[in-house]
């Protein structure tokens, strides 16, 4: 588990350049992202071609979870990425924990790789890993890497202080800022979007290499698992999947399209911003979360997109979380206060002129069905956007949480059409059924 005190101390960027670095010396590796992420998985993905999966303890039981990690099948190493600090998480637990990086470190068996950023401070740093390492006696502290390293004279005296603590450095990478990542407000642009990535990633592999021991760390790696397990099944909303992709929407779950395809589903892609309709042929459309806030314009543009797909939610269902949520409404307005046309399946209208941050897990009882589950079934998600209700005039979708157990106010919402069809959308988006 590749895991640090905070956000903003420098795992993404260790662990790209791990990822990077392991597969160009030829070793297979499987990724995965703890917590509810989109954009780092994407990465991950380019980095080693394999498809990473995200784990949840919060939203996801343990079978799942370790069905999850049964798609390390084949690889020669596991690194999964944190998030936030190690131990950050909610105060009530879920499914089968709190949501911290440490309870997924625990329950694997996964010695914990934590990054330090030591600008500022030097020997005053081990404190910060002896406290990690004694925090919870049941996960293993495999050592730490520097990072934002001043001088070889700052090393060495971060590295004395670790020696008295007990703690081994497995890596000590100087400050250099051309491997940071552009972010947006949802986090790190896309990596769909980044058009110079091959050489962002061998940058990293490049850097890692050359200030991490690699050879170390993959020797501390271990894990509970010795057999990789079955993946817990997953109902897919239809045989035939119409699903959005592109810039504007591709926050959908790894495990949810890989669990859905198992399930013998087959997905059909298409892209809003290219103009183009779902598939005629599918059962149901899925408007997956992203940012369609950047790309209002465009989708008020996409004539055909907007006709084609309300004559397909006529008679069958169309389903959109946060940003496909929104897509599906009336009207967006964007940070400049314009106002956009949007698909109209729904009349809710939500305005990023004046951002609300709205973030955390979220539960839900569906008042309606949605495709693949029907009403009353209960559902564990996440929010994580900055838009703002306007308007939301449609019958609320479900009763919905967070996770102290207090109710929110995006309860999403449904419209069902004379000829059959049904239009429903959250601003959560889901992880797993409630177990």
């Amino acid at each position: 588990m590749i895991s640090a005190p905070a956000s903003g101390t420098g795992k993404t960027t260790l662990m790209l350049g791990l990822l990077a670095a392991f597969r160009a010396k030829g070793v297979s590796v499987q990724p995965f992202k703890s917590g509810p992420d989109y954009i780092d998985p994407a990465f991950h993905t380019a980095a080693t071609g394999r498809a990473s999966f995200n784990l949840d303890s919060w939203s996801m039981d343990r079978a799942r979870i370790d069905g999850l990690v049964g798609n390390a099948d084949g690889a020669s190493l596991i690194l999964a990425e944190g998030s936030m600090g190690l131990f950050d998480g909610v105060a009530i637990p879920g499914a089968c924990g709190n949501g911290a990086s440490a309870d997924i470190a625990v329950h694997m068996g996964w010695p914990v790789v934590l990054v330090l950023d030591v600008s500022g401070a030097a020997q005053s740093v081990a404190a910060t890993a002896l406290g990690f390492k004694l925090m919870r006696p049941d996960l293993k502290l495999a050592g730490v890497v520097l990072n934002r390293v001043a001088s070889p004279r700052h090393d060495a005296l971060v590295r004395v202080g670790m020696e008295q603590a007990g703690v081994t450095v497995l890596g000590s990478l100087p400050r250099r800022k051309e491997v940071e990542l552009p972010e947006r407000h949802l986090g790190l642009v896309q990596a769909g979007e980044q058009e110079n990535l091959p050489q962002i990633l061998a940058d990293a592999a490049a850097f890692v290499s050359e200030h991490v021991d690699l050879q170390a760390l993959q020797k501390a790696a271990a894990g509970t698992l010795e057999t990789a397990p079955e993946p817990t099944k997953v109902v897919p909303p239809g045989g035939r999947i119409a699903l959005a992709q592109d810039d504007a929407f591709a926050f959908v779950y790894p495990h949810l399209i890989a669990g859905w395809r198992a399930a013998g589903a087959t997905v059909l892609p298409f892209s809003p911003l290219a103009d183009e309709v779902p598939d005629p042929s599918a059962d149901v459309c899925w408007l997956p979360g992203g940012y369609p806030e950047l790309h209002a314009g465009k989708l008020a543009a996409a004539s055909n997109f907007r006709s084609g797909i309300q004559s397909f939610a006529q008679t069958k269902p169309v389903h959109g979380e946060c940003g496909g949520y929104m897509a599906m409404g009336a009207g967006l307005v964007d940070k400049d206060g314009t106002s956009h046309q949007m698909a109209g399946l729904l009349g809710l209208e939500t305005s990023f002129e004046k951002r609300k941050f709205h973030l955390g897990y979220r539960k839900a009882t569906l008042n309606a069905a949605i495709p693949g589950h029907s009403a009353g079934t209960r559902l564990r998600g996440h929010e994580f956007h900055y838009a703002t209700i306007l308007k939301e005039p449609d019958a609320p979708l479900a009763l919905i949480s967070d996770s102290n157990d207090i109710e929110v106010a995006e309860t999403g919402s449904t419209k069902a059409f004379e000829s059959g069809g049904r239009a429903t959308g959250t601003f959560f988006h889901m992880i797993a059924e409630d177990v």
